[in-house]
């Protein structure tokens, strides 16, 4: 758990130099190659971001001095990742995304690094088989998928905000501009785009499947495949995200605003993404969601069947993934509404408390 926080809060802190545009890239750049080094500097913070999230930056000796209280196995990972992804970030600082490989790429280095690092603590925990962390392509896999689905989710968004991480290589068959699929009169070609990278995304999940059937603690396994009811990882987990291209694809609404999953929908995933068959079920009613909406005249149609062809056969009873045993879904449902309704109680006494000082005060 520690392990794990640290490597969120590390990660969060080097994600935050990223997104600082008031940074200069003549800054940003040896900050970012740098940045796995300030781990080791016990007075080293950054006062001067402009991000929501510059407290990390500024209270990162807090950070640092938790980072060198783990065990060196844990250190060594969270410094590998961080120097990796800090490289990887710098080089994608001064160019776009322009071909499906470049986009696996930049994906690896923003999620599939994250993956990586993640497998690594799971197996050097003790919790997890060391395949776990050995298998990098699979623990890879797990990241692109998540880090697809949100690049795909986020069209509108990023565009509003002059980010493009869709691949040139692809919509530059559909459109002259990127920002060109937003327009009314291409939204036949940009759908017909959306469907393509969906497809690609796709593609992603018999690894998610495979990996998942590997896992053999109850924790790490809801950590993986269930949607957590905090913001943790800026990433959606394996079901949600699922769910999520399910609802975009071939929707027209993705070039218009913003395409959620519903608030019940979100915690039935919860309830029941508990063990490896529930997961194969939900990615089996998904896929069968998607492949009820191909059009006959869709550019990748034919790529599109044939993925969903290949996720069926793993997601069906009986299917080659191994299965592991799992504590029972309604203990764990159980489980999960308590938490939810301590959390609630604690949260309005907390801010209860916080008016009744105020008012003292006062």
């Amino acid at each position: 758990r520690h392990a794990v926080c640290i490597f969120y809060l590390v990660l969060r802190a080097l994600d935050t130099v990223e997104d600082d545009m008031s940074i200069p890239l003549d800054v940003k750049v040896p900050m970012l190659h740098e940045f796995h080094s300030h781990l080791y500097q016990p007075d080293w913070k950054y006062t001067e971001s402009k991000e929501k999230d510059r407290q990390v930056l500024e209270d990162f000796p807090t950070i640092s001095m938790e980072f060198r209280n783990l065990s060196k196995v844990y250190q060594d990972v969270i410094s590998d990742i961080c120097h990796k992804m800090g490289v990887g970030m710098a080089e994608f600082l001064e160019k776009k995304v322009d071909s499906q490989r470049e986009w696996d790429k930049y994906c690896h280095y923003v999620a599939g690094l994250v993956g990586i690092g993640l497998s690594h603590l799971f197996s050097a925990s003790g919790l997890e088989d060391s395949i776990v962390g050995q298998d990098t392509d699979l623990a890879n896999s797990l990241g692109l998928f998540l880090q697809k689905t949100n690049i795909i989710r986020d069209y509108l968004e990023d565009q509003l905000e002059g980010r493009e991480f869709w691949p040139r290589e692809v919509w530059s068959r559909y459109a002259k501009k990127l920002s060109d699929l937003a327009k009314p009169e291409n939204i036949d070609v940009a759908v017909q785009c959306l469907n393509e990278l969906i497809t690609n995304a796709l593609h992603h999940v018999p690894d998610v499947l495979t990996y998942l059937s590997r896992l053999k603690n109850q924790s790490v396994f809801n950590f993986c495949a269930i949607p957590q009811a905090i913001k943790a990882f800026p990433v959606c987990p394996q079901v949600m995200a699922i769910a999520t291209l399910a609802a975009c694809y071939n929707n027209q609404q993705v070039f218009r605003g913003v395409v959620k999953i519903r608030k019940g929908q979100a915690v039935t995933l919860m309830m029941d993404a508990t063990n490896i068959q529930a997961v194969k079920a939900i990615m089996y009613q998904y896929v069968e969601e998607i492949y009820q909406k191909i059009p006959s005249t869709d550019p990748s149609c034919n790529k599109t069947q044939q993925v969903i062809a290949s996720i069926r056969a793993m997601s069906l009873p009986g299917s080659p993934t191994a299965s592991r045993h799992h504590y029972s879904p309604i203990y764990l449902s159980c489980a999960m509404l308590l938490a939810a309704l301590s959390w609630q109680y604690l949260s309005t006494l907390s801010k209860a408390t916080e008016e009744y000082v105020q008012a003292g005060d006062n």
